[in-house]
């Protein structure tokens, strides 16, 4: 890819060069105009012989004025040319790697899209798993068993998730995928969770909840958005809710595998930071190595535009977009946001 920023570089170039040519010019003008002077001193002490050669030192004399008069107005002209070409180099940078960034931020935010609508799917029809029905429906330790065990093999084929749990009508979990790993969570009361008393009141099976990115404690601190749909009698559409599925997105691996996948080439991943944020503009996925979430960010964007960039500083640009959502999930107003410092240019 042609850097815009050599456009830039191209101009001073072409500054330098004709400042030397004009400062050649000048030089010679100078000893031209030195040697015109000498000459017209040898012809006033020759006289009348050397009032010939006068005329002839006099023109040389005034040719080499125009000429640096000439080269004089050639430098004031060059350099406003060369400002205003300058200029329009920087902006041409700012507008190719601008629009660049964003045209990654709305590649980078669709794809994440396209994951957690994947997600919803999920949820819902987990939620007529005839497992988890029976376990909300019978309530015996057998059957409670035989749910976990259901969501084990599930989540040893979709291994996006870190967990998924049931849990019935007062919110006590009742059965759970990863019992082995996360030893808190059978048991574990979350009645007061979102995800919980969100899904508790869906009218329809077709309804899911999708959560913020939080630090889940009983999943031992990892970092996970929650998926939840109600479980109904007789898994149908519209039967009574007897319980709740929830599943818990790998957040942090699956938001770094998009953030790392982004096409940049080495030296410009050594120069920008790719970022997820939230609706509120706190980061919730960073490519650096520093645990940025919950952490706000200055963000500039155009209130008419979907997706855009902006100038922070000389030398920082941000590129943005905000989630398009995908089929029937419609985002939850995240934006995917690339800022990338700019090559350094000759002054």
């Amino acid at each position: 890819m042609i850097e815009p920023e050599r456009i830039v570089s191209l101009s001073r170039e072409v500054q330098s060069l004709a400042n030397r040519g004009v400062s050649d010019i000048q030089a010679i003008t100078r000893q031209t105009r030195l040697l015109a002077i000498n000459a017209l001193i040898e012809a006033a002490h020759a006289g009348k012989a050397g009032m010939g050669f006068s005329v002839v030192a006099e023109e040389v004399k005034s040719i080499s004025e125009r000429i640096s008069k000439i080269a004089s107005g050639l430098t004031e002209d060059l350099q406003a040319s060369v400002n205003e070409l300058t200029a329009l180099g920087r902006g041409m940078c700012f507008d190719v790697r601008g629009q660049r960034l964003a045209d990654l931020s709305l590649n980078m935010i669709e794809i994440i899209d396209r994951n957690l609508y994947e997600r919803t799917c999920d949820v819902r029809w987990w939620a007529t798993d005839a497992s988890l029905v029976d376990a909300l429906t019978n309530h015996s330790s057998q059957s409670r068993a035989h749910a976990s065990e259901r969501l084990g093999i599930i989540l040893d084929s979709y291994t996006v998730y870190l967990d998924i749990w049931v849990a019935d009508h007062k919110g006590c979990v009742m059965a759970s995928g990863r019992a082995g790993t996360f030893g808190r969570v059978i048991g574990a009361n979350v009645a007061k969770e979102p995800w919980f008393q969100s899904a508790m009141q869906h009218a329809s099976g077709d309804q899911y909840f999708c959560g913020e990115v939080t630090a889940e404690p009983l999943l031992n601190g990892s970092q996970t958005c929650a998926f939840s749909a109600a479980v109904r009698r007789g898994a149908g559409k519209q039967t009574p809710v007897i319980g709740v599925i929830g599943i818990f997105f790998d957040w942090k691996n699956q938001a770094d595998s998009v953030l790392n996948g982004v096409r940049l080439s080495d030296d410009e991943r050594s120069r920008i930071r790719v970022m997820i944020v939230d609706d509120n503009h706190r980061i919730i996925a960073s490519s650096d190595a520093q645990d940025h979430l919950g952490e706000r960010i200055e963000l500039k964007t155009k209130a008419t535009q979907t997706s855009g960039y902006s100038t922070l500083g000389k030398t920082l640009i941000q590129g943005y977009s905000m989630t398009p959502g995908f089929e029937t999930y419609p985002g939850m107003g995240w934006l995917g946001v690339i800022e990338q410092h700019l090559p350094t240019v000759d002054a």
